[in-house]
């Protein structure tokens, strides 16, 4: 059994003349909602092994917000994947399947609309589960969706892993 946490980035500053959308920083109120995450995280015990994170400004200093809450028992491997800047639901998936068996944990960092769309594929059906309904609807900045996988990282396959939590910054507070 392996866990994945699914993490998209804080609310970043629009795209502006002179700045790609591949450098645009986080909000002064997404440095808070990554905070609130963070604190979410550490009070829940997610604490991930590795880290695939975009190589993207915004999820660089999402990561960053974490790491300066001290969410971590031990500092996980983190490893920066440019193909995960804007990376589709499949591509997602391909990234995870590479993780060694030994990886008990992992979070991913990302953009939507891919981790949209790569967690509602990834969750198994469960009717009634409000956070799967909330999950389903949106996957807003900064919000977290936590998964139990049942199977190898290798075979890991749409439709089959049981969301445990759906945590968004503004239900924290």
């Amino acid at each position: 059994m392996h866990q994945l946490i699914l993490l998209r980035h804080a609310k970043a500053a629009r795209e502006s003349a002179g700045v790609s959308d591949h450098d645009r920083p986080l909000l002064p109120e997404g440095r808070r909602a990554a905070a609130a995450i963070a604190s979410a995280m550490r009070k829940t015990g997610l604490s991930p092994d590795v880290v695939l994170v975009s190589s993207a400004l915004r999820t660089q200093e999402t990561l960053e917000e974490l790491e300066t809450a001290d969410v971590w028992d031990e500092r996980p491997n983190i490893d920066t994947l440019p193909a995960l800047y804007m990376a589709t639901s499949p591509q997602i998936r391909d990234a995870v399947k590479n993780l060694p068996e030994t990886v008990r944990s992992a979070l991913v960092i990302g953009h939507n609309p891919g981790l949209h769309e790569f967690a509602t594929a990834l969750a198994a059906p469960a009717p009634g589960k409000p956070d799967l309904t909330r999950l389903t609807e949106a996957f807003p900045t900064a919000a977290l969706a936590e998964f139990l996988i049942p199977t190898a990282w290798h075979r890991l396959a749409f439709g089959t892993a049981a969301l445990q939590r759906f945590l968004v910054p503004a239900g924290l507070v």
